[in-house]
């Protein structure tokens, strides 16, 4: 037990340190635009700025991360300051008139672009009750409500969306289904409502009754609108990392459930299917891209080691040995922090790179762009710090 006391007791420390002196400064002082409000995410590997176009998904983001790095590592003035001007930005300017959000907005905040999707309302929702909680401001925790019912509307409405396919293929995506579990969360904390709780439940039945299909191990990224197998490149494609993510958002939900079984037994299931997998035995990392019968993916990317499915396998592990005591997910743990933190940070310059080719070399060396800044890294080092410092408590 004291090998596992030091080992927890390391990590705790190494993410509040990492956070603290490294990723959030990093932002604060090369991406946060403190005479127009909102972060810039499109950074080269010293901080320069490349482009000043700004993701309206990062403006939730990091609103969300300066809130909760605030709530639940310390309350400093300097990042609640930042989740101030993310959150004033969005609301000025990242709503369109029909309540739907923008993806890409200037660095004014006039618009650029909106996509078919509703994640920048998700992060947007997550942001205002994460900045409840800062703040104490029910109004905020209001609108995270108010919002995901919008969300809700949004998804629900037919035609309200444009469709992804014509009306030869009805599909439905993984995607949607996994961020509705972690925005509805999020939104809990800060306001309980029974249609939060209503819509994870809709979403892990959606997960089981259809993304599961356990003839090939794997919770696939799209199947047909009753869950049928798409046999083509898209409906056989396996996103480990998304699917690690979905498994430590249903092992905390079943944490919140007070060790809810099934739950914890679903979340289990999904993490060592997608780790298997995602794991890459020669080289090391997770895997961006599996194809469930084995053939060759389409994307470009299929063998790459992006930054975000590592984070998610860091904090998946970790969950999964709480709710468990299996020493199998602490190894686990083990095995992708020390290939993440060996491949991943950048010693010289700070922060961490995005995007790495299969053997682990760097692919190019900025630190953000319109979808890599300042979330997943922070989101795993906070929620890290947090698991580790329970178990901890728990242990003694």
């Amino acid at each position: 037990m004291e090998h596992i006391k030091s080992y927890l007791t390391y990590w705790r420390d190494r993410y509040r340190e990492d956070l603290t002196t490294d990723i959030l400064p990093f932002w604060l002082e090369h991406g946060l635009d403190r005479k127009h409000g909102g972060i810039y995410t499109c950074l080269d590997r010293e901080g320069k700025l490349m482009d000043t176009t700004k993701s309206v998904w990062f403006q939730g983001r990091f609103a969300f991360i300066a809130s909760f790095a605030y709530n639940q590592i310390e309350r400093r003035p300097e990042w609640l300051e930042a989740a101030r001007l993310a959150i004033e930005f969005i609301e000025r300017h990242c709503f369109d008139e029909d309540g739907r959000m923008y993806f890409e907005v200037t660095e004014r905040g006039l618009p650029l672009r909106k996509r078919r999707y509703v994640f920048s309302e998700t992060f947007a929702a997550i942001a205002f009750s994460e900045y409840a909680l800062a703040t104490g401001d029910t109004a905020y925790a209001a609108k995270a409500l108010g919002l995901f019912r919008d969300i809700q509307r949004f998804l629900s409405t037919p035609g309200f969306l444009p469709p992804k396919y014509t009306e030869y293929l009805k599909a439905e995506g993984h995607s949607i289904v996994m961020i509705l579990i972690n925005t509805a969360s999020r939104i809990r904390a800060a306001m309980p409502d029974p249609l939060l709780d209503e819509q994870i439940e809709r979403s892990i039945r959606a997960l089981e009754a259809h993304f599961i299909h356990p003839e090939y191990k794997a919770l696939l990224e799209m199947v047909g609108s009753n869950g049928e197998f798409i046999d083509t490149l898209q409906g056989r494609l396996i996103n480990p990392g998304h699917c690690i993510e979905t498994a430590w958002f249903l092992l905390e939900e079943a944490k919140a459930r007070g060790g809810d079984k099934h739950l914890i037994g679903l979340g289990k299931k999904i993490l060592d299917w997608s780790w298997a997998w995602g794991w890459d035995e020669e080289y090391g990392g997770i895997i961006n891209f599996r194809d469930c019968k084995g053939f060759p993916c389409q994307d470009y990317a299929q063998d790459m080691k992006f930054w975000w499915p590592q984070t998610e396998a860091i904090i998946a592990t970790l969950y999964a040995y709480q709710m468990t005591r299996d020493e199998r997910y602490l190894k686990l743990h083990r095995q992708i922090s020390d290939w993440t933190y060996a491949h991943f940070p950048d010693p010289v310059h700070g922060e961490w790179y995005g995007y790495l080719h299969r053997d682990g070399s760097v692919a190019q060396n900025a630190k953000g762009n319109l979808f890599k800044g300042p979330f997943h890294i922070p989101r795993m080092m906070i929620k890290g710090y947090q698991l580790c410092q329970e178990l901890l408590q728990q242990i003694d």
